[in-house]
């Protein structure tokens, strides 16, 4: 039986409740995954820059923006290159190099305008698995982008986002 991490209720506005979520996400719900074809799994092609990716998903090659998260620009046809964007990619980077083998989970949204794929994405650990759009911005290179109806694990990205505030990691500290 496939699991899937179930901790994350719908959103709420409570600030009580964002502020107070932990980051037990960071190394996810105990499944590790084995790379198939499956439609949850997927393998790094490449990385874009800090919050787009191309995967392979079976036999299909796709551009992939990861939900609910937004990393400072550095390949934006008419925007410059913003602080901490080379930082985010290269994280990025280094966290899924090609080949890496990754779950993937939709949202209720499949695509965006860009026609880019939507999904949230799990790196496989010794002892379960990274939440790579919350580490993303937990550490400090991306910051929340909620954009409805994909909002599932909006209150957990927004509690990181507080924390990596608070304690001035990557773009906090960098961009002031």
């Amino acid at each position: 039986m496939n699991q899937r991490c179930r901790h994350a209720a719908r959103p709420t506005t409570r600030l009580a409740v964002l502020l107070a979520t932990p980051l037990t996400l960071l190394t996810g719900c105990g499944h590790s995954p084995t790379p198939t074809t499956s439609p949850d799994r997927a393998i790094v092609v490449e990385v874009v820059d800090g919050d787009t990716v191309r995967l392979q998903l079976g036999d299909t090659r796709e551009d992939v923006r990861l939900i609910g998260i937004d990393t400072p620009e550095t390949k934006h046809p008419t925007k410059p290159v913003e602080c901490f964007g080379p930082e985010a990619s290269a994280f990025l980077t280094r966290l899924l190099p090609i080949g890496t083998a990754l779950r993937v989970e939709r949202d209720i949204e499949g695509r965006d305008s860009y026609r880019r794929l939507l999904l949230y994405l799990f790196l496989p650990t010794s002892d379960g698995e990274r939440f790579v759009n919350l580490e993303l911005v937990a550490r400090g290179f991306a910051t929340p982008l909620s954009i409805e109806p994909n909002t599932r694990y909006q209150r957990h990205f927004v509690a990181a986002a507080f924390d990596a505030q608070q304690h001035s990691r990557g773009l906090w500290d960098a961009c002031k």
